[in-house]
This record gives structure tokens, sequence and C-alpha cells, in this order.
């Protein structure tokens, strides 16, 4: 090219650049203006007359009467996304911001705004949670039979072993529900899935529910999965499988695609959950805290729960810090992770003779136990090597070696491992940050490898200081059952306080969610049977499904107790020790605080003979609601009808007939609560008080008497400040507990000093 020509292009180009560049700014807002998103809108109920028919109204005519009239020829999708009858008064709608602005001032808008998108939060656990064949709740429940569990998640391998159908009963008379699969069976009595955005963009009908990452598979098995003999991952964690309620039918409501789980989906699943006839519904997915006027799934909750139906959350994988919870809202069952006592250890034992132990699933037969050269991917002092990420070992010699990598960083365990394998690494040894201490996962790694703790961490890197020619190996040493420090609080389940309402402890309980081995879609290795596969895997998403099959025990055992009677029965007869005797402890081996476990571990045959519980009617809900300070309107959202604060006497959050207590406390504060016996007609309960530090705690009266089932008693607790040494913001926590002959019926308290 002439180089004259060249410059005077560029110069050209340049100037034109300039010129216009006011003008590309403006365009760039107006295509913002223009950009189609799917928005949640919230209407208000239709009037009888205004579509002109008394009975059956067509809501979706009425939401449709929102919709722009003219939309641009080139929209190949319907505007409309879902119409919802039941969780919301509203529909999810591809708009613009422009069209959202001129439906404001349409009679009946309440509110849009733009979806978000949350994301995904045993041969031996029902063994550790004490259920038995022939004894207790599994016998007492049935197993869960006749009870439906819907499970909002990922889809779910159908021919898997875990659901087969092999003497289940048929669906309940009152099952409604549609099966997108090819063929459901009376194990799997329904399956849906909610994406029509992306079924419309591939050009498709509805799709079959069918699980692509394994997730949905994972925990809706470990809810209801049947029998299974000889349950094993790579050969570890050898036994029978099973969730916790193996004849509880299941409705799979896939909403979740790869990571992403979009709101519409979610309410249009809740929406179709609800009509069709669920018991009870199993989230494991989140995402940060919002005022609940703004979160799906506790507005879809309430919607559940106003059906009778129980619904569980994970709490989410944000910890250790607080603050840090997914689904807070009182009316779900907000569910913290905890280890089990099975181990599948793998030791990393250095060149100086000191071992330390950690986990992996894979366990090589043929791994040497000579002494490799170790080293440490971070030697180059750069602190993305010591994360070991993708393509972060290039230049570091590691062929041959046992490489030292770092969790955290926002890399999964497994592809640090593959970054090590890659670079030609013989094994490795994963260290956990501060802040997990001494949580670890046993993991199905791509070469040999051990997670161990933080401790372990400094001193092997300690090791590696001290002389210049540092060697370890990895010891596999299999399955190990009975240690006696589980359950223990996971270091990234979520802790509290609740920040949409801190006078509601959250999280509710805890229950297992570490190295959990259920159902697997997909081979773990090229000689494996995809149907007969089972996975281990850890998160809030394995711990909340625990909870949801623990409460499809409790429904089919007790047909007539409202989701808040079941929640409350979990939560007053949790366990607070370990198997070893001792308090249980989080990830620095300290006992865990109240918003690290809510109420406790919880304990299947306890929660099944409660004594007493706390009940919450749906309408108790609302002056708790507009106590909040919520205007009319954003309560109305979450109740589904209008709502006049004003006419309503509100509550304080600790006015709620909820089985804990989370207190602000400055003056001196009294609380009430009502108490339904469940256990025994004659009995009298006299309470026991381990009040907080700083606290004295009154209740009034001291004894409850009881003279037949089903008869109600209130108290009322009074806390008084009694130490002023603690500074604005610090807590501290105890506990009440109503003991008769038979029962023991325990609230924590949680006391925030202002």
């Amino acid at each position: 090219m002439n180089m004259s020509y060249f410059i005077c292009f560029i110069f050209l180009f340049n100037f034109h650049s300039l010129f216009v560049r006011g003008s590309k700014f403006s365009s760039a807002k107006e295509i913002e203006k223009n950009k189609l998103q799917t928005y949640i809108v919230r209407v208000e109920q239709p009037d009888v007359g205004v579509l002109g028919q008394s009975d059956n109204l067509d809501v979706e005519s009425w939401h449709k009467s929102f919709l722009p009239l003219h939309t641009a020829s080139s929209d190949t999708q319907p505007r409309m996304v879902y119409s919802y009858k039941t969780v919301i008064s509203g529909f999810a709608a591809r708009l613009t911001e422009e069209e959202v602005q001129a439906m404001r001032t349409k009679k009946g808008f309440i509110s849009a705004r733009p979806q978000r998108i949350l994301r995904k939060q045993t041969t031996h656990t029902p063994r550790f949670l004490g259920l038995q064949q022939e004894l207790g709740i599994w016998k007492e429940s049935n197993f869960g039979k006749g009870v439906i569990i819907g499970v909002l998640d990922g889809g779910v391998l159908l021919d898997h072993p875990s659901f087969s159908d092999e003497g289940m009963p048929p669906p309940p008379e009152k099952w409604k529900g549609k099966c997108e699969f090819t063929a459901c069976n009376n194990k799997i009595i329904g399956g849906r899935s909610f994406n029509i955005d992306g079924n419309m963009t591939k050009g498709k009908g509805v799709e079959p529910p069918n699980d692509e990452d394994g997730h949905g598979t994972h925990t809706a098995s470990t809810a209801a999965g049947r029998f299974v003999n000889y349950a094993d991952v790579l050969g570890n964690a050898k036994g029978m499988a099973a969730g916790m309620a193996p004849l509880a039918h299941l409705a799979i409501y896939k909403v979740c695609f790869g990571e992403d789980c979009a709101e519409s989906n979610i309410l249009a699943a809740l929406d179709a959950a609800i009509d069709e006839g669920v018991d009870v519904l199993s989230l494991s997915l989140g995402e940060e805290a919002v005022p609940f006027f703004q979160d799906s799934i506790a507005i879809g909750g309430f919607a559940a729960m106003k059906n009778g139906i129980f619904v569980s959350c994970s709490a989410g994988n944000s910890g250790p810090s607080n603050t840090t919870l997914s689904n807070e809202a009182p009316w779900l069952l907000t569910v913290g992770a905890s280890t089990i006592d099975r181990k599948i250890v793998a030791t990393a034992k250095l060149g100086n003779g000191e071992e330390f132990d950690g986990e992996s699933v894979f366990q090589p037969n043929d791994f040497p136990s000579k002494l490799l050269q170790l080293v440490y991917a971070g030697m180059n002092g750069k602190q993305e090597s010591a994360l070991c990420g993708e393509g972060t070992l290039k230049g570091i010699d590691v062929k041959g070696k046992v490489v030292l990598c770092e969790r955290g960083g926002g890399i999964a365990r497994i592809a640090k491992g593959q970054e090590v394998k890659n670079a030609g690494g013989a094994a490795m040894i994963l260290m956990n940050q501060e802040t997990d201490g001494f949580s670890v996962s046993a993991d199905v790694h791509v070469l040999p490898a051990t997670h161990v703790s933080y401790a372990a961490g400094l001193k092997i890197k300690a090791y590696l200081n001290s002389t210049a020619a540092p060697t370890a190996t990895i010891l596999f040493r299999g399955t190990v059952l009975g240690d006696l420090s589980s359950p223990s609080v996971a270091s990234f389940s979520s802790r509290g306080p609740s920040l949409a309402s801190p006078g509601i402890l959250k999280p509710d309980i805890i229950g297992p969610g570490v190295n959990i081995l259920a159902a697997w879609p997909f081979p773990l290795d090229t000689n494996m049977n995809s149907k007969s596969t089972f996975n281990i895997m850890s998160g809030t998403s394995m711990s909340c499904p625990h909870l949801s099959g623990i409460a499809a025990l409790l429904k089919s055992s007790h047909p007539t107790w409202s989701p808040a009677a079941i929640k409350s029965a979990m939560m007053t007869s949790t366990d607070l020790f370990n198997t070893g005797g001792k308090l249980i402890v989080d990830e620095t081996l300290q006992p865990a605080d109240v918003f690290a476990t809510g109420a406790g571990h919880v304990n299947p045959s306890r929660a099944d003979k409660p004594g007493l519980i706390y009940d919450i009617q749906p309408d108790d809900y609302i002056p708790y609601l507009c106590g909040l300070g919520y205007k009319d309107e954003e309560v109305g959202i979450i109740a589904h009808r209008s709502v006049k604060c004003s006419e309503k006497p509100s509550i304080p959050e600790g006015e709620l007939n909820y089985p804990s207590f989370s207190i602000k406390l400055g003056p001196s504060q009294t609380y009430t609560r009502t108490v339904t016996n469940v256990g025994e007609a004659n009995s009298a309960f006299e309470v026991k008080v381990w009040a907080p530090k700083g606290v004295d705690v009154i209740v009034k009266p001291s004894t409850l008497y009881f003279t037949e089932l089903n008869q109600k008693a209130t108290y009322s607790v009074t806390f008084t400040r009694v130490d002023s040494t603690y500074k604005t913001g610090e807590y501290t926590q105890g506990f009440i507990k109503w003991v008769s002959a038979k029962y023991s019926v325990r609230s924590p308290i949680a006391v925030m000093f202002e």
C-alpha cells in the first residue's frame, strides 16, 4: 500500500471518529433502551368485570393487555414468556426499557424489574442420621410413601437405579402433573422443563428435563432415591445408597441450564408445582439476600406455604463470613451444611516423616509410595500460580513432581489438579486458605491428590523452606468411618445474621452437605455404566434435599401438620453435640455459633416426636411483614392479595411465633410464644434457661400444663441487659428448653447489643 495513502486513510478515519463520537455515545444509550430483556412484571389482579367473566378468569389475556401493541418486525419470539396464576399476580415478558416505562402508565400496573439469575448452590448419611429400615421414623412414615417432593434444579437421569419404580405405588389421586420425559414412572411421576427462551432460540419444542451436569440427579436422589445395593465412587464409600424418603414420589422441574437458574423459570415452575399437587419443594439454589418482595423464591415459597406445601432451601455457599445467607424468609426452611463421620483419606507424607491427613475420592492403587520432589506452585512469587489456575504453571518445572497448590481464586478444586496434570505434575497437595480452616472435601480428582487443611498447608510450606531438596508422596488409605468431630459446620456454609430480617434467626438448621454420595448421570471413568454411577459432592445444595426428604417423612407421619409445624418439629429437636460428645464446631475447630448452626443439626427421629410445636398460619405473617416497614403494595406482592397495613396492627420481628429468638437488645424487651401440645394428653413442661452472657432471661409461666392433645399454651420471655461491657454490635447466645418427662423442646437465642 502507498504510504501517503495509508496515512491519509488513518487521518480520515480518526477525524470521522472524533466527529461522530457524541452521536455514538447517544446511539449506545438508545440501543440499551431498546434492548430486549426478560422482566418480572407485577400487576393488580383483574376485577371480575374487567374481562366479562365471573368464573375462571382469563388471567393471561389480562396480562397480555399490558404488552406493547406494536413490536419490531424483527421480533421472532413471543414477548410473553410466562403468565403466572398462583405465585404472583403478574407475568414475565421480553421488553425494552422504553416499553416498561410506557407500561407504568397503565391502570393496574404495580412494578417491573429485570429478572435475576440465580445459581445452584448417600450411602452413609441415612445411618449417620439414625435412619433404620425397621425402626423409628422410616418405619412409622413408611419411608415417605404417598408424599410428592418437587425438585427445582437441573433435571435428572430418569433411568438411574435410584429412580426405579419397582414396588412403588401409583401417584396419589390428587396429582395433576405433566411428564415431558419420554415416559415417567411411579417414582418420577412428573417432569417438566422451564426454559421458553432457550428452547425457542434452538428452534425446538419443549425439551425433556434431562440432567446435563449432574447437580439435579444428585439432589433428587438425596431427597428420595431408592435403595441401591453396592453403590460406591471409584471403589470408595461402598454401601447401600438411599435417599431420605425412599418411597416418596418425585416431580422434576428443570429450571437451571448450565449454572443459570432464571427467575422467570423458577416462578413458572413454582406456579406449576403448586397447581399439580406437590407436598414438599426442594430448591438447592439462591442468590444474595434482597427484600422479600423482590425475592422470587420468597414470593413463590409464600404461595406454596399458603397451599400447605413445605419449602426447603439451601442457605448458600458464601461462608464463613457473616451476613452471607440466601433464602432468608421465615416461611422457608434455610439449611446450612455440615460434615458426616465418613472420610476418604489421602495422607500427604513429607520427606521429614511428617504426615497430614486429607481427602480424595480418586485413590489409585498404582501410585508409588516412594518420595517425589515437592514444589510450591507459587515459587515464582505470583499468587495466580499458587492458585494453579489454567495456564499459570507454564515456565515452572513441575514434571514428575508433587505440586502444592492453594485453594481459592474462583477456580474449581478439580480444575487445579487438571492444570498440574497438564503441566506434567505427578500429584497435587491442595491446601486451604485461612478462611477455610479445617474444612476439606473429597473430590474425583484427575490425578493423585489430597486436600488438606490450612494448618497442614502452613507446615508443608515451612518444610519446603527448610530444605534444599523437599520431597513428598501421597498415601491412599481409603474409606474411614467414625470421625468423632462430626457433624461440624462446613467453611463454605453461609452464615447469619439475616440481612432481610435480622429479627429472625437464620439459618434454621444444618444437615449433611459435605462429601455426600448420591446418584450421578455420567460415568466417572471409561469403564463405568452411567446408569448406575454415583458421585460425591459438597455444598448446601446437598444439605437442602436431606431436609426436604426428612420433611416428606414428617408429612407422611403427620399428614395434618402445617409447613410451620414441620419446621418447628425439626428445629426444636436438633443436636448440639457431635458424635464425640462435644459441642459442634466450625472450620476453626471452635464451637460454632448460632449464625452457623441455627437451631442445630437435624435429628429425624426426634423431629417425629417433638412434644410441642410452634405453629404459624399464613395470615400471621402479614403483621410481621408490615412490621418490617414494607409498603402495602410490597406486602401485597408477597401475600398475593391487597393488604392495608394501617388496618392491621404490625408486630416486631421477634413477636412472630418462630421456634427461635433473634433479639436486638437495648432496653428490656418482652416477646410471647404459643406452643401446641402434640406429645401426650396429660403433661407438664418445665422451662430451663441457658441465658446469653450479659442478659437476664425471665420466662413466665415457668411451667406449661396440658390436659389434652392439640391444646395450646402461651408464654412470655423478657430479655434484660445486665452487663454494660458488651459493645454495640456484639453478639451473645443461649437457649430456652421446655422439658417434660418424655420430651425436650429447645429454642436458640441470639442477642445483639445496641
